[in-house]
């Protein structure tokens, strides 16, 4: 029974997903007159979309806490554990401002991928060095421009929900553009949708815990290193408490 859900929950997010993009193409034309930096709208929107799979989900129960640590006149760097696929979905639900930092494989899925890119959402092909550059530089841009970003600093979904090693991207950028972080710590997803499937594995209950934010103050005298170890040590104190 849990495989014919399964891909009868993942055809509707299929079919849904073309209704939903003509909403987001229109939001992205009214873009083109305001906001075309920020596409505020057009994220919010993003954000109801993919929420409507969690909230629709009958197996899924999720609870979000921590959000009182979002401040939403500032902007952030927001990095995360990462277990599951379903853990880009989830991250909408704390419905706040910001734009992905994502493999260039996400893109490229219809509907979904295309409306990342509507979104202005930052492209990474990873293990190209040119690629990274460019992301490191669309990053800052989008900082600039008072856009937060959303990042697992892990790089790929972990294997067994423990937490594999952080890159170092994610803090170069807060310490360079001076930007505050906030550490997400994600639980549950792992045994929700497991690495590589695509069969829902039952009831499960799912939490997202938006930590109190490392402020850009704080670490202006460390390294990058000790930054990125810092952060680390926060996600995997919570994760394994």
């Amino acid at each position: 029974m849990l495989k014919i859900f399964s891909y009868t929950y993942w055809f509707f997010v299929g079919l849904s997903s073309i209704f939903f993009f003509s909403i987001a193409c229109l939001i992205f034309l009214i873009h083109q007159i305001y906001d075309r930096k920020q596409k505020k709208l057009l994220h919010l929107f993003t954000s109801f979309w993919c929420s409507v799979y969690v909230w629709l989900n009958p197996l899924w129960s999720l609870t979000v806490t921590g959000k009182e640590n979002i401040d939403s006149n500032k902007t952030y760097i927001f990095v995360s554990n990462h277990q599951s696929m379903v853990d880009i979905m989830i991250l909408f639900r704390i419905f706040t401002h910001f734009k992905w930092v994502s493999k260039i494989e996400n893109f490229k899925i219809p509907f979904i991928g295309w409306n990342m890119y509507l979104n202005s959402y930052i492209q990474l092909d990873r293990g190209k060095v040119k690629s990274n550059f460019q992301m490191m530089k669309d990053a800052s841009s989008a900082l600039k421009n008072g856009n937060s970003l959303m990042i697992f600093p892990e790089g790929t979904r972990s294997l067994n929900g423990k937490l594999r090693s952080f890159k170092s991207g994610a803090f170069q950028l807060a310490k360079e553009n001076k930007i505050s972080i906030i550490p997400i710590v994600i639980n549950g997803t792992s045994s929700a949708l497991p690495k590589g499937g695509v069969v829902l594995q039952g009831k499960q209950k799912m939490s997202i815990q938006i930590l109190p934010e490392v402020s850009a103050e704080s670490f202006e005298s460390i390294s990058i290193e000790t930054l990125t170890e810092l952060v680390q040590k926060k996600i995997d104190t919570v994760l394994n408490s």
